[in-house]
């Protein structure tokens, strides 16, 4: 071995866009760096010229001229470098402070200078202007996650990677922020992962399900979970449209899916197509009314007759106006605007929590911050003190879209188009039963039972977990001692029922009816159980038997729908249909449903993540940090809920703080420009 007394001094010169490298004499430590700005964390890689090499390395950051350890602007961290197994590179955190343009340097132990860079510009913090790609969209006042002050948390020294990009990775849930994941892990070269699936299936909340045994070309099927995205709001009167920007990366993965299998797997493309949200032929509610043939009125009659809806008399009719009046007051923060919203979801999440919004449910607000009566509040808001006045905000913008698209031949096409690349890696039917964390070897445990009723469960350890399951089944787990913050988000997090139920018929007879034929379009039926009806958007004027989903209701009452019978449910709903399209309702029927209810899913214990007053911003912290080689995905961990960029954007956040925490920047920059990522700060 050679000794640190006989090491020749050197220069590494490696900056600019292409990490050159340009040697100006021996040493034993090169540096090559990328573009170089102040206020962000970059790699460096280190390439050494004696693989012999052992002991301890401090590196610096100073004056060019410096030959002492004691005179720099800061330090990368000290190394303990073990012969033949050294470092390829190690995190820098830059300061915002850090000089324009001065020297890495390496010091031994013993103060002698190992390696010494050329000088290194350091350029000012970028300053993003107008949008030019899906990545910008997001540009956030604030990120959601601060890649620089999380490493900044780390131990000095403790970021150096040296094959890292063979650590196992266990993903564990196959939903859609399961696959996101295993997707963004190869996209940088991250291939040991592995997927435990609990179902037969992957795709999560997605379930489209193809009535009578039929094939997607059948067009025979409904959407029992998720259904459509929005795009865009359009305003005539002012000739405007507004563009929803954070679904665009739904589209963008499609986009992206369909690439990569075009050459081998070109039947597994993702094909957007419009979905019509609002008809003037479908049902509506009118409060028990019906038209004189005793039928239920369309949307369109009752829009030309409001005497047509039967409403019970409320409280003061001017204390009402005066408390929705004020509730509208409070939303209406410049930032919350439906264009702010529609623009930037993330900036205007930062100013919600500011305005105090995660605070108070809308009832809350009104009965206890304006003091109106419990009568008022609850015939304006209902009496649930429970959601924050946040979901209201997003989902009230997500739902005045006026373009919306969906996925021809089901959204089941999307998690479809991940199966060539998961297949092999993928273990289905495994119902997780905890995480063990090994101090010993530092990995963390996966187990599971394949007999419910063995006492000791079957275990495979994996250098990290990537938790993408909801906490509905994350809490019956045995886990780790997380934080108390962490422990408590996923023993309480909220979750909403919902029930789905979709009827075949033999013929798409509304698309024929005389004089109002329905293509496409939801609307609702006062009939106790049943909620929304949507018709399909696809397939229109085709031939053949459709699938109508007659019955889409969410909250309290899907509890109530849940503990039917299937029969009985059935029952309701079908009598519905003929009561507002006739008897031709009934002689169509095939008898061939399809029922989910989501709370009594064994794999998801509910439909969507529904955080109660003060748990969102209480909880999200908690998500930003690796626990025992655990980090947490999934839609619950977003800022949203219940939507399918969600899921997907919580992947993006997880990849990088894996990425991150195995000192791989380089990579996490690659995911945060492909992605909508311009939200995280590296």
């Amino acid at each position: 071995m050679r000794t640190l007394s006989s090491l020749s001094l050197g220069l590494a010169l490696s900056h600019g866009a292409l990490s050159l490298t340009i040697n100006t004499q021996p040493s034993l430590l090169q540096f090559r760096t990328p573009s170089v700005t102040a206020d962000s964390l970059h790699n460096v890689h280190l390439d050494f010229a004696d693989s012999s090499f052992e002991g301890d390395l401090h590196i610096v950051y100073g004056d060019c001229d410096s030959t002492s350890t004691s005179n720099h602007h800061h330090s990368l961290g000290t190394l303990s470098i073990k012969r033949d197994a050294h470092p390829e590179r190690i995190v820098w955190i830059t300061p915002s402070d850090a000089p324009h343009l001065s020297c890495l340097h390496a010091f031994s132990s013993d103060h002698i200078l190992l390696g010494r860079s050329s000088p290194i510009p350091i350029s000012s913090p970028i300053v993003r202007r107008e949008p030019l790609a899906i990545a910008d969209y997001a540009d956030a006042m604030g990120p959601w996650f601060d890649g620089v002050a999380y490493m900044s948390a780390q131990e000095p020294g403790k970021t150096a990677v040296a094959n890292a990009k063979n650590s196992s990775i266990a993903i564990i849930g196959g939903g859609m922020s399961g696959l996101m994941t295993s997707l963004l892990l190869s996209s940088v070269g991250l291939h040991n992962w592995h997927i435990h699936e609990s179902s037969h299936r992957v795709g999560g909340r997605i379930r489209t399900q193809y009535l009578n045994n039929t094939t997607p070309e059948q067009y025979q099927y409904q959407e029992m979970g998720p259904m459509r995205f929005p795009v865009s709001i359009t305003y005539p009167e002012q000739n405007e449209t507004l563009e929803i920007q954070d679904h665009k990366m739904v589209f963008q993965l499609g986009d992206t899916l369909t690439k990569m299998n075009e050459k081998t797997h070109p039947d597994l493309r993702v094909d957007f197509i419009p979905f019509i949200q609002t008809s003037e032929n479908v049902p509506a509610s009118a409060g028990g009314n019906r038209l004189p043939n005793g039928r239920i009125p369309t949307a369109g009659q009752v829009a030309a007759n409001p005497d047509l809806v039967y409403t019970a008399a409320g409280p003061n009719t001017t204390t009402v106006d005066e408390a929705e009046s004020a509730y509208e007051a409070y939303l209406s923060h410049d930032g919350l605007s439906t264009k702010k919203v529609a623009d930037n979801i993330f900036r205007a999440h930062k100013t919600a929590v500011e305005h105090g919004l995660f605070h108070w449910s809308e009832a809350g607000y009104l009965r206890y911050a304006l003091g109106y009566s419990d009568n008022v509040t609850d015939y304006v808001a209902g009496s649930g003190p429970e959601s924050p006045m946040w979901g209201d905000i997003y989902d009230n913008v997500y739902f005045a879209a006026t373009e919306f698209r969906t996925i021809d031949k089901g959204l089941e096409s999307l998690p479809r188009a991940f199966y060539p690349h998961i297949a092999n890696k993928t273990t289905f039917n495994r119902k997780i039963t905890g995480l063990r964390y090994n101090e010993t070897s530092s990995k963390i445990a996966v187990t599971w039972r394949d007999d419910p009723l063995a006492m000791d469960p079957e275990s495979q350890e994996y250098d990290y977990a990537v938790v993408a399951a909801p906490f509905s089944k994350v809490r019956l787990w045995d886990l780790p001692r997380y934080s108390s913050l962490l422990s408590r988000a996923i023993d309480e997090m909220n979750y909403s029922p919902s029930c789905k139920l979709s009827l075949l018929y033999t013929s798409r007879f509304w698309e024929h009816q005389s004089p109002n034929p329905i293509f496409g379009g939801c609307g609702s039926v006062d009939v106790p159980g049943v909620g929304s009806i949507c018709y399909p958007s696809f397939n229109m004027n085709g031939t053949g038997p459709g699938v109508v989903l007659a019955s889409y209701i969410s909250g309290t009452n899907a509890r109530s729908v849940g503990a039917l019978s299937d029969e009985d449910y059935v029952g309701i709903v079908q009598r519905a249909m003929v009561s507002f399209h006739g008897d031709i309702a009934a002689k169509e029927f095939s008898g061939i449903y399809n029922r989910q209810c989501w709370e009594v899913d064994e794999h998801q214990a509910g439909a969507w993540a529904s955080p109660l007053v003060g748990q969102q911003d209480l909880f999200l912290p908690a998500y930003y940090n690796t626990e025992f080689k655990t980090i947490f995905v999934g839609e619950h961990t977003s800022y949203t809920h219940a939507w399918i960029f969600s899921a997907l954007d919580s992947a993006v956040r997880g990849t990088v703080q894996l990425l991150l925490d195995l000192g791989l920047v380089d990579e996490a920059k690659s995911v945060v420009e492909e992605w909508m990522g311009r939200w995280i700060k590296l």
